[in-house]
């Protein structure tokens, strides 16, 4: 069974390019290592109805905190099955967000602490009710929001596809998750975290969890 590392952060924080690169550099070391994506838009339709009420339908979906947190909460207890396979037949996969985005997101909201009822409700929702792995790392891409949300405009300016959601407009929401992942981080929740800067080698974390895999 392979080893479960999530990455989190903030729209725009570079998680993607991270994951690639240390993707890329465990399997020239010789790991066998898959990635996956939350929430999965175009594979699920849990994560295409969050999708498309933050960009304005489905009534009054977004304005409920709990039902936005649903709907990516069924996203991943969707992939459940695909999960499982991935780490049978992998040393190691790596997400790209996980149960922790839907927590700090969702505590960000609603202006509460990350020790706050809603991240106890998710963690209870999706890791006790639904059965998903719990990680067995998670790693913080800390970057400053002024530049996590550059980073977004580019994205959105170079892709019309990528035009921001309700989340990523939001600076001030963008600014209290920030805060919330911190705070989870240094609580451990739900598990061990790293903190990866931004100014960071990305090859010092290749390093890391290569250790961590073979240990």
């Amino acid at each position: 069974m392979g080893a479960l590392v999530s990455v989190e952060g903030l729209d725009g924080a570079g998680k993607r390019t991270l994951i690639d690169g240390v993707a890329a550099g465990l399997r020239a070391g010789g790991a066998r290592v898959a990635t996956l994506a939350f929430p999965r838009y175009g594979g699920s339709v849990y994560a295409d109805l969050g999708a498309e009420a933050l960009r304005g339908r489905h009534g009054d979906l977004l304005d409920s905190v709990y039902a936005m947190a649903l709907m990516w909460a069924l996203d991943r207890a969707d992939s459940l099955p695909e999960l499982s396979k991935l780490l049978a037949d992998n040393d190691i996969v790596i997400l790209d967000r996980y149960v922790a985005s839907n927590a700090a997101y969702s505590a960000a909201r609603l202006k509460e602490s990350a020790d706050g009822e809603i991240t106890r409700w998710v963690g209870e929702l999706e890791f006790d009710r639904f059965a998903l792995p719990a990680p067995d790392l998670q790693v913080l891409l800390d970057v400053a929001t002024e530049v996590a949300a550059e980073r977004a405009r580019s994205r959105e300016a170079a892709d019309a596809a990528r035009a921001l959601d309700a989340y990523e407009r939001d600076g001030g929401l963008q600014d209290r998750t920030a805060t919330v992942y911190r705070d989870l981080a240094e609580l451990n929740w739900r598990g061990p975290w790293w903190v990866f800067g931004s100014d960071d080698d990305p090859r010092s974390l290749t390093a890391r969890l290569a250790e961590f895999v073979a240990g």
